[in-house]
């Protein structure tokens, strides 16, 4: 695996920044010109050099070692996912790193959850295959809108899709960094970062969240949407990586309350003339 330098030191950044002295056990004294601890101090906590530490957040080609990205992922009080990806970005493989493809057994299990909206999704967030049920949770997915076969790309590029959404705050923040999670391993992929590239240039909403450099995780958001036949529906998802960490993504809408249960059956109904499973490359 190679080393995204620029990739590396905008997360290294923006980690540093989010922390204050307090956090690591540093005493505070007073205000500072720019937030978050001093680059010295992270080095001090890491145990490395100042000059090297400042090469890494400058993206110079520096090439740390696993036991020094172990030791700065450490200093930055870093989450086990959050840790993850920086390896990845560092060049160092992460056990579990396998990808395996769609199947047709993955599309039976898909049928087989109606009337529960399930897709399949790949890590960059592009439909694989969805059931009825998902077909119909927000909008018709077989009817082409902007943004493609990508749930990402439908969020902040279709105003429609967008709409039906409540708490589209969160949910964007919680989209784009659960996506830079997945880039990590994907950061000498010229298809990511066209993808990232065009989604940040076609949608400011993408681009401020984009550039927080946060890494996120399936956080149980609750899913709020408004269906224009049923009315609102409240779900939280079910995930399972098919393919150990970075591959395809198998995930399930899961009702939180009797009153969505009954409206995701009454959704099933009215769509029950449509075949089962479509795929999104369809």
């Amino acid at each position: 695996m190679s080393v995204s330098h620029e990739e590396l030191a905008q997360f290294l950044r923006s980690r540093r920044e989010r922390l204050r002295p307090a956090d690591v056990g540093l005493p505070d004294t007073g205000r500072r010109r720019t937030p978050g601890l001093r680059r010295e101090e992270v080095a001090h906590l890491a145990g490395v050099g100042i000059t090297w530490y400042t090469w890494l957040e400058q993206g110079r080609p520096a090439h740390p070692s696993e036991q020094v990205v172990r030791a700065l992922a450490t200093a930055l009080r870093l989450a086990p996912h959050e840790a993850a990806h920086l390896q990845r970005l560092a060049g160092h493989p992460v056990m579990g790193d396998l990808e395996l493809a769609f199947t047709p057994d993955h599309q039976e299990m898909l049928d087989q959850l109606m009337p529960l909206p399930a897709v399949i999704q790949t890590a960059r967030f592009d439909f694989v295959a969805y059931n009825r049920a998902y077909r119909f949770l927000i909008g018709d997915l077989d009817v082409p809108g902007p943004g493609g076969t990508n749930c990402i790309g439908r969020f902040f590029l279709d105003p429609d899709w967008r709409e039906r959404y409540h708490d589209r705050e969160s949910m964007g923040a919680d989209l784009a960094s659960r996506l830079r999670a997945s880039y990590g391993a994907h950061v000498d992929d010229p298809d990511w970062n066209a993808f990232i590239e065009d989604l940040a240039r076609r949608s400011p909403d993408f681009a401020r969240l984009w550039d927080r450099g946060e890494v996120g995780r399936e956080s149980g958001l609750v899913k709020r949407v408004t269906h224009p036949l049923v009315g609102d529906l409240r779900t939280r998802t079910t995930n399972m990586w098919l393919d150990e960490v970075h591959g395809n993504r198998f995930m399930v809408f899961v009702p939180v309350d009797d009153v969505t249960r009954t409206r995701l059956e009454q959704l099933d109904r009215l769509t029950a003339e449509v075949s089962t499973v479509r795929t999104g490359t369809q």
